[in-house]
C-alpha cells in the first residue's frame, strides 16, 4: 500500500550521508573530488562497500545487481544515515529494481540522482517517499559546476520554495498543481501512469527517437492524469522544439520549457512526490509542501 509521501527534514552539519553506484562504474578521481566536496558542507561522508566494483562480464555495471542493490538497502536501513547520494548514472538502476524490498524501506530520508536513477525515483515514489532529482557526486556535473553544487546543497540543507531556470519559458499558457514526478524520458515506464505535474528531460537522443517515446507513453494513457509539464534540457538531442510541441501541446495542460533540470550546466535540484504548482506564464515551479 503507498503511503502519504514525506518529507526528510533538511540536513545539518554534521549529518552521515553515503554514496551508493546504483548504475555504472564510478570514476575514482571526480568520486574522491565529490566527497570532498560534501565534507565542506560538514556532513559525515561514507562511501558504500561496493562502489568502486565494476561487474565482471559487464563492464558498464558497478558490479552485481545484488551487491548495489545491498548497499541501498543497508545504507536505508541504517538509522545513522540522513541521506542517501547517487554517485553517477549511466545504465543499471534499472535492475536493481527486482533486488529490493522496497516496501521495508520506512525510514525517511533523502535519496538524490537524475538520468539513470529515475528508475529508482519511480519506485521510491511508489512506496511514499520523496526524492530529489538533481546532480550526481561523482561526475564532472557536480565537481566542476558550482551552481549545479549550491542548488544540490540548498536542496538538501535549505529546501528553496519556488524553482526556476534562466531560460525557463512558457509552451502551453496557464497554472496547474499537482505531484511532481517523472524525470529521464528513456527511463520512465509505461506501466506505471504518473499523474500531477511531469518532469521530463533527456540527453543524447535523436529527435525521431523523443518522438516515439513520447508517442508510446500518450498512447498508452501515461499523461492522461497530468495536471501540467515541465520540461528541463535536452542536450545533444538537436532541435526538440518542434517535437515537444507537436507531441505535448495537445495534452491541454500548462507547459514550460527550459526550466533548468537535467543533463544542463548549474542543474536544478527539483524534488519529486511533492506536491506543486507549476506556473507556465511566468517560468516557475513553487513548492507547496514544507519538510
Amino acid at each position: 500500500m503507498t503511503r502519504a509521501p514525506r518529507r526528510p527534514p533538511p540536513l545539518r552539519p554534521g549529518d552521515r550521508v553515503t554514496v551508493i553506484a546504483p548504475a555504472g562504474p564510478v570514476h575514482t578521481g571526480l568520486l574522491a573530488a565529490g566527497t570532498a566536496i560534501l565534507r565542506t558542507w560538514g556532513l559525515d561522508v561514507h562511501v558504500a562497500p561496493h562502489v568502486h566494483d565494476v561487474h565482471p562480464t559487464l563492464p558498464y555495471l558497478a558490479g552485481h545487481d545484488v551487491d548495489r542493490a545491498r548497499d541501498l538497502t543497508d545504507a536505508w536501513h541504517d538509522p545513522d544515515v540522513k541521506a542517501v547520494l547517487s554517485a553517477r548514472g549511466g545504465y543499471g538502476s534499472q535492475r536493481l529494481l527486482d533486488h529490493v524490498d522496497w516496501t521495508s524501506l520506512t525510514r525517511v530520508k533523502h535519496f538524490t540522482g537524475s538520468s539513470d536513477t529515475t528508475a529508482l525515483h519511480s519506485a521510491f515514489t511508489r512506496v511514499g517517499h520523496t526524492t530529489h532529482f538533481g546532480p550526481m557526486i561523482g561526475t564532472s556535473a557536480f565537481v566542476h559546476d558550482a551552481r549545479a553544487q549550491e542548488n544540490l546543497r540548498r536542496g538538501l540543507f535549505d529546501p528553496p520554495t519556488v524553482l526556476t531556470g534562466p531560460r525557463a519559458t512558457t509552451l502551453v499558457p496557464g497554472r496547474a498543481r499537482g505531484t511532481t514526478t517523472g524525470g529521464t524520458l528513456t527511463l520512465l515506464d509505461t506501466a506505471t501512469p504518473p499523474g500531477g505535474v511531469v518532469l521530463l528531460e533527456d540527453v543524447d537522443e535523436d529527435t525521431y527517437r523523443l518522438d516515439r517515446m513520447l508517442t508510446a507513453l500518450l498512447r498508452s494513457g501515461w499523461f492522461d492524469t497530468a495536471t501540467g509539464v515541465a520540461l528541463g534540457s535536452w542536450n545533444r538531442c538537436g532541435d526538440t522544439e518542434h517535437v515537444l510541441h507537436d507531441r505535448l501541446t495537445p495534452l491541454g495542460v500548462p507547459v514550460v520549457a527550459d526550466l533548468g533540470f537535467g543533463h544542463c550546466p548549474g542543474q536544478l535540484t527539483i524534488p519529486l512526490g511533492v506536491d506543486v504548482e507549476l506556473d507556465a506564464d511566468h517560468g516557475t515551479l513553487t513548492v507547496l509542501e514544507t519538510p
